[in-house]
């Protein structure tokens, strides 16, 4: 069989040597310019586009004072507010912020870790943003209670012992659960942490990742929780960037359910993030687990788990742009930005996937807006909903398509 193969190749040789050099390098010119067209064609079918809002879902519902659950109420969007300046061929701006800090929290039936994320939440944003009070004063006979409020003074937005004080233009605070087509009884947990909060002075308190002992909680103001439900699950990724387009906050973060980043590590991101911002007022902080990497909670997992994870981090490095490659943790699910940012990236998100981190920071890269990597605290924390083999393929290929969208302008930034 091998003679005959190599009389076969001979032919071959002899023939193409047979045809002209101009012919030849047309029909390789040709070839590479079919193939190429075939695949923009299969990618431009393959890549991600974001489903639309529902009209339902742009609302939200929040307890009103006496506990009771508020009907539906229009969500704040500052994102078609700024569509419609460009329509008006206004120059557009985005809306000033309402208050100093959001927090979007995703949520995919989350009733068991909800609680206790919530309550490290809460209990960090009252005392630094809030109007937690003292109750040292008497009037009248009477010692004063947390419901005769004050908002804690600070000095102008800098930083104290880490973490970001307040200026009395800087203070407010709100966390935005959306619940992302969630089946169990998230809503509802959502819901009755906020009514204990709410309602009693003395509010009971959940234990949670970084406060495994249950203590009291802190009394908070009506309507900071707000609760968002997608009729349809979108994914992490299309569930944080439907609650970005809706916070009022000069600053927003993004925070997993679970509570496995040290929420108290807030302060760290809001002060780096100010150290960068550019005159634009646009900056970018990201919690990183980088500085983990040997420690006992990374060494005890799997090898096949930490396999996977470096594998991703070497895709990373190949198939992102220059300043995204050298960030060392972009999955950590606690990132900061501010308000000014937003419009730079949160428009042009397509990616609803666990990929979504990456998209954000070539988004903010394109943009040359500022980025920050903040080491921050993190515990593994039970009930992951994240399958390493599948998910880790499905980031990779995830990756590859992004990259390659952005890179040939299948997506672009108008």
């Amino acid at each position: 069989m091998a003679e005959p193969w190599s009389i076969v190749c001979r032919q071959c040789i002899s023939a193409v040597s047979d045809v002209p050099a101009s012919i030849l390098l047309a029909s390789v010119v040709a070839t590479a310019l079919g193939l190429f067209v075939l695949f923009i064609t299969f990618l431009f079918f393959v890549a991600p586009t974001p489903r639309e809002s529902l009209p339902e879902e742009k609302k939200y519902k929040t307890l009103a004072k006496d506990g009771a659950i508020t009907d539906p109420e229009p969500l704040p969007c500052w994102l078609d507010a700024l569509d419609a300046q460009k329509r008006a061929s206004k120059k557009p701006e985005v809306e000033p912020a309402e208050l100093f800090m959001s927090v979007v929290v995703p949520a995919y039936n989350e009733e068991d870790r909800l609680a206790g994320m919530l309550e490290e939440a809460v209990n960090y944003l009252e005392h630094m943003y809030g109007t937690l009070g003292r109750g040292e004063e008497k009037e009248n006979g009477s010692v004063s209670t947390r419901s005769m409020r004050k908002r804690k003074p600070a000095s102008n937005g800098q930083a104290t012992n880490g973490h970001a004080t307040s200026t009395a233009s800087d203070r407010g605070w709100e966390i935005l659960i959306v619940s992302d087509g969630s089946t169990d009884r998230t809503e509802e947990v959502a819901f009755t942490f906020a009514r204990d909060h709410q309602l009693s002075l003395h509010p009971k308190g959940y234990a949670g990742p970084w406060t495994p002992k249950a203590h009291e909680g802190v009394h908070i103001p009506p309507g900071t929780i707000r609760v968002v439900s997608l009729t349809h699950n979108r994914g992490k990724g299309g569930a944080v960037t439907h609650g970005m387009r809706h916070a009022r906050g000069r600053y927003v973060v993004f925070a997993d359910a679970d509570g496995a980043s040290k929420f108290e590590d807030l302060g760290k991101l809001v002060t780096a993030c100010q150290e960068v911002e550019d005159v634009g007022g646009r900056g970018v902080a990201v919690g990183s687990r980088a500085h983990m990497v040997g420690s006992e909670a990374v060494v005890k997992r799997s090898k096949l788990r930490n396999f996977l994870m470096h594998s991703f981090h070497l895709i990373l490095w190949l198939m992102t742009p220059p300043k995204t490659a050298t960030v060392k943790d972009t999955q950590c699910g606690f990132k900061l930005f501010s308000r000014n940012s937003l419009p730079f990236i949160i428009p042009y998100m397509h990616s609803e996937g666990w990929i979504f981190d990456v998209e954000m920071l070539m988004l903010a890269e394109f943009a040359r807006i500022p980025v920050a990597e903040v080491p921050v605290g993190w515990r593994e924390v039970g009930g992951s909903k994240l399958n390493v083999i599948r998910d880790s393929i499905g980031m990779a290929w995830g990756l590859a398509v992004l990259r390659a969208a952005w890179s040939l302008g299948i997506y672009r930034q108008k």
